[in-house]
């Protein structure tokens, strides 16, 4: 589902990831971890194509990235759900439209987009936030919000930056385990945590980074 083979990324003159290999198959959840600036955030931004790899090659749900023209971006994006540390919610609008606005952009019918809304916000545990603002929720809830949005599309890949980042742990806990279920659904989930307690004991592959370097993986 995902592939990098010798993927490298340069910053002017500082290395963000160094010849990374590995591999996440389909259906899969892993956790990647490493301490801030080991490159976290720069891999998952080239599996959706926010940044482009330098060296290597980047394969993802079966399209090679290297040879994508930037017509076909929203075609790959289209697959993948993002939900990132900072919840990127508009606070001017609700729960519902917060959730609503993929399926809108893409022209969606109205009752199909009622019905999506309402199976993601069910699976976040938010169903009765329907009509709520971001401002009045709490962070947790605001992140599960995050959650619906990224996966009411359906998407086969879901991508998490620091999810658990700005919650609690008993939060984290809750936000994992709402993870794990999309997981059993079938979506390949890739999450990015420097929290090894997030998974701690989850039977889950880790992809271990080290200031842009590959440094193994482990069983959580």
């Amino acid at each position: 589902m995902i592939t990098f083979e010798n993927v490298s990324k340069f910053y002017d003159n500082q290395t963000a990831l160094r010849k990374i290999s590995f591999s996440v198959e389909r259906g899969e959840m892993a956790f990647i971890t490493g301490p801030s600036g080991s490159g976290k955030t720069t891999m998952l931004k080239l599996i959706y194509m926010a940044e482009k790899a330098d060296e290597g090659r980047i394969n993802v749900n079966d399209m090679e990235l290297s040879q994508l023209r930037e017509s076909d971006v929203p075609v790959l994006r289209k697959n993948i759900g993002i939900v990132f540390q900072d919840f990127r919610l508009l606070d001017n609008i609700n729960v519902f439209e917060n959730v609503a606005i993929a399926l809108r952009i893409r022209g969606v019918d109205e009752r199909e987009v009622k019905s999506k809304v309402f199976d993601a916000l069910k699976l976040v545990s938010l169903r009765h936030k329907t009509d709520s603002y971001p401002t009045a929720l709490s962070g947790g809830e605001q992140q599960r919000v995050a959650i619906a949005r990224a996966i009411v599309s359906e998407p086969v890949i879901i991508l998490a930056d620091e999810p658990t980042g700005n919650v609690d742990p008993d939060t984290s806990a809750g936000i994992i385990r709402t993870f794990k279920e999309i997981n059993a659904r079938g979506t390949t989930i890739l999450l990015a945590t420097h929290n090894r307690e997030l998974f701690k004991n989850s039977g889950k592959r880790v992809l271990k980074l080290d200031f842009g370097n590959f440094a193994g993986e482990e069983i959580g």
